[in-house]
């Protein structure tokens, strides 16, 4: 598991822990590796896809619009979890005023050779 230090709220650092607990403790749950991640005021991370690799996003703090294989599935806000299926284009655009932060879970654990740049 790793987590990239970021400057955040006491509240959302409880937050996390608590989601990262129960994520990690329930019977049967695969192997994942868990990433914070921030996108700035205004951009739109790169569409990538990972063969392979389903991934979770949930919302620390801020606000966005997240895209599956080019079309909009609607806004994310914090509390939220928004689940991509593996080896399907994706990308989050921050549409609010501060950064967006989220944990990136993905199952089973990040590969390197698993992501792919969608053109």
């Amino acid at each position: 598991m790793n987590i990239y230090p970021a400057h955040s709220a006491q509240e959302q650092l409880t937050a996390e822990r608590c989601f990262i607990a129960e994520l990690f403790n329930r019977p049967g749950q695969a192997l994942s590796s868990v990433a914070r991640a921030r996108v700035e005021h205004g951009v739109t991370t790169a569409n990538h896809l990972l063969r392979g690799t389903e991934e979770q996003y949930y919302i620390l703090s801020g606000q966005g619009e997240l895209f599956l294989n080019g079309h909009s599935v609607g806004q994310v806000s914090p509390g939220d979890i928004a689940h991509i299926p593996a080896d399907t284009p994706q990308c989050i655009r921050n549409t609010g005023t501060s950064d967006l932060i989220f944990l990136c879970i993905c199952t089973p654990p990040f590969r390197q050779e698993a992501y792919e740049a969608v053109v």
